[in-house]
C-alpha cells in the first residue's frame, strides 16, 4: 500500500473540514458481478473552501439484505495515493470481536504506519440500523452537506 502517513490531527482536520456534494442526484447501479447483488450510487464531494480538496462518498445495499450494507468516504490527495477515511458497515458481517453488529471503521494514524488499510480499526454503534441512518450519521460527522439522510434514531440532545 502506497499511503502517506497521515497523522491523527490530519485526520482530524479532513474529517472536521466542510464539503459539500457536487452531485446528489447520483443514479443507483445495480452492481450484479457481486454476489449477491447489491446496488451502489457514488457521490462526488468537494471540500467548501476549495474545490481542489476532493472526496467521495460511496453508499452500498445488498438487495436481499437490509442488514447488509455499507457507505463510506473517500479522501483524494493530489498527485497521491486515495485514503479511506470511514465506512459505516451495517450488521451483516463478524469483523473480529464485534460479531452481527453496525460498526464504523475510521482511518488512524496507527493503522496506517503499520502498512494496514487505513480505515481496519472498527468500533461498535448503536447510532445507526439502516443504511439511511449510516448515510445520515456519516454527512454529520465529516461535515459534509448539499445531501439528506435521515436519522433512524431520534435525536435527544442537538
Amino acid at each position: 500500500m502506497n499511503t502517506a502517513l497521515y497523522t491523527e490531527t490530519k485526520l482530524a482536520e479532513l474529517k472536521a473540514m466542510p464539503k459539500c456534494a457536487t452531485n446528489p442526484s447520483a443514479r443507483w447501479q445495480d452492481k450484479p458481478r457481486v454476489a449477491p447483488t447489491h446496488r451502489q450510487r457514488n457521490l462526488q464531494v468537494v471540500a467548501a473552501e476549495d474545490s481542489d480538496v476532493r472526496f467521495a462518498i460511496y453508499q452500498r445495499q445488498n438487495i436481499a439484505d437490509a442488514a447488509d450494507f455499507s457507505c463510506g468516504i473517500r479522501y483524494y490527495p493530489l498527485g497521491a495515493t486515495p485514503v479511506m477515511l470511514a465506512r459505516y458497515n451495517g450488521p451483516s458481517t463478524i469483523h473480529h470481536d464485534i460479531a452481527y453488529r453496525a460498526h464504523i471503521h475510521q482511518a488512524t494514524e496507527e493503522a496506517i504506519a503499520a502498512g494496514r488499510r487505513p480505515e481496519s480499526n472498527a468500533s461498535e454503534t448503536d447510532r445507526y440500523t439502516t443504511l439511511a441512518g449510516a448515510t445520515a450519521c456519516l454527512l454529520e460527522d465529516y461535515n459534509v452537506a448539499g445531501l439528506s439522510a435521515r436519522h433512524d434514531h431520534p435525536r435527544l440532545i442537538p
